[in-house]
This record gives structure tokens, sequence and C-alpha cells, in this order.
């Protein structure tokens, strides 16, 4: 992306997705919540999605961005550390172009811009094309600072005891179903504060939470699948147990980046 002179960009909140804005020459100045940066050919920057973005990009300074939707990052992350990702991913704003992380980072964004860019190839195979995608996140979730670093890189993913595994297949297998702590608990015979602790330890959530979550899920594939003329986000909603449309579309923006509605339309 080139606009051919100076301009100031404010998209404010990206909200639903993340973007590594790379200059081929020129400077930026990049403000991201509270960080700012000076962008070169050397740095990147990669603006959080809840982060305030402000940008002036400078007169001969063309950039090649590289765009991630949050959720698929955030679930990638979740997959990589073994649990649930809650809180969202906050990135350091500068992406140090120079270390060999980021080196082969850029590596694996050359390839699939070539092959986007030529006829045919790994574009046309699905399989293929879903493993680079696979690494490039893993790839910039391991050279990329982020407030789940420490984590990804010393952290050994947690196993779930047994009872806690049925707890999550009983979840998973009705979560339509109205759901209480105690009937959790009863299907794996564990008492309540047992399955509470043990969901707490490892799986950093509670039986409740955990079955919010998992609804939420559900929606967003019915939205996805559906056709907006004819079906709501309430209808939708109600059939996953949530009846309450304000908490609903707050707690769906929260897991995923974006408004129910918004899935819906697309």
């Amino acid at each position: 992306m080139d606009y051919g002179t100076e301009v100031r960009i404010t998209p404010g909140d990206l909200e639903s997705f993340f973007l590594v804005q790379i200059p081929l020459a020129g400077r930026a100045e990049i403000t991201c919540g509270r960080e700012e940066i000076i962008s070169s050919p050397e740095l990147a920057s990669v603006p959080s999605p809840t982060g305030k973005l402000d940008m002036r990009w400078g007169d001969g300074n063309p950039q090649l961005i590289v765009w991630f939707d949050r959720s698929s990052l955030e679930s990638h992350l979740g997959s990589l550390l073994g649990r649930i990702v809650r809180r969202p991913i906050f990135f350091s704003l500068g992406m140090n172009l120079t270390t060999p992380g980021s080196r082969s980072w850029l590596n694996i964004v050359d390839l699939m811009r070539r092959e986007a860019e030529g006829p045919g190839g790994m574009r046309n195979q699905p399989l293929v094309t879903k493993q680079l995608e696979s690494l490039l996140m893993t790839q910039l979730l391991m050279a990329q600072p982020h407030n789940y670093t420490s984590a990804l890189l010393g952290e050994q993913p947690r196993i779930a005891p047994p009872a806690v595994r049925r707890a999550m297949d009983v979840i998973e297998g009705h979560a339509a179903e109205p759901l209480t702590v105690a009937e959790i608990a009863e299907c794996v015979g564990v008492g309540v504060r047992a399955l509470q602790e043990g969901f707490r330890r490892h799986l950093d959530t509670t039986p409740l939470a955990y079955l919010r979550e998992v609804r939420l899920d559900r929606v967003r594939k019915e939205l996805l699948t559906s056709d907006p003329g004819s079906e709501t986000v309430t209808a939708a909603a109600s059939r996953w147990g949530f009846l309450h449309p304000g908490r609903f579309s707050l707690a769906y923006r929260e897991q995923f980046g974006e408004s129910p509605s918004e899935t819906l339309r697309s």
C-alpha cells in the first residue's frame, strides 16, 4: 500500500484483526495505545486490535501489510498453549526485522506473497495453504514479544485430570441444555467444589465460564453458516441459552472482536 504523499491515518481500535505493517522505504510515525515508534524498513509496526491506532505515513513510504483475523490468531495461540486464550493478545508495537526470528517470519511472508502473485501453485492447494497460514501465525507468535510470550516459551500445556476432561465432554455434548454446576459434577462423579477447583487449576476458568465459551462458539458457527434473510441473532442466541440480548452481544464481542450481527452479515 502506498498513498503517494504524506498522510495521517486514524482508524482507532482495529477490534477484529491484527496488522503487521512493513515499510519498504521511508518512515512512519505509529502510535497504538501508549506506545509510539518511528517505523522503518528495519522496524515494522504490529498494532494490537484493542489499542487506539494513530499513524502518520511519510511521503515515499510504501508498506507491505500482513493481515491476521483476530479470532483465528487467538485460537491458534490457544492450541499452542493447550488452553483457551481469554485475554486479548497485546504485541509490542515495534518489530525488529533484523533478528533471526523476524527474518524467518519474513521469509514465510515472502513465500506466500510470491505464491499469491503467481499463477496456480500452492494457492490452489487448500491443505498446503492452511499449513502455511499456521506456520505464519506460529512464527509471528514466537518472534514478536507479546503478553503471552513467557507462557508460550516456558509453560508446558497442562493436562487436565480425567474428571475435568469428562466434565468438558458433558458440557460440549449438552451445551444447549440448562446445565448447572451441580448437574455437571454429578455426571462425572465428583463434588461441586472439587470440580470447580479442577477447572480453576487446570483450565484457569470455571465450569460455567467454560459452558458460556462453548455456547458462544456454537452460536458463531451457526451465524457463519446461516442466511441473514432467514436467521436472526436473537433466535440463534436463544437456542444456546442466551436470553439477554445485551449481555450476549457484549460477551460475543469480547470473545470474537466483532458483533454477532457482523458475523451473520459476513
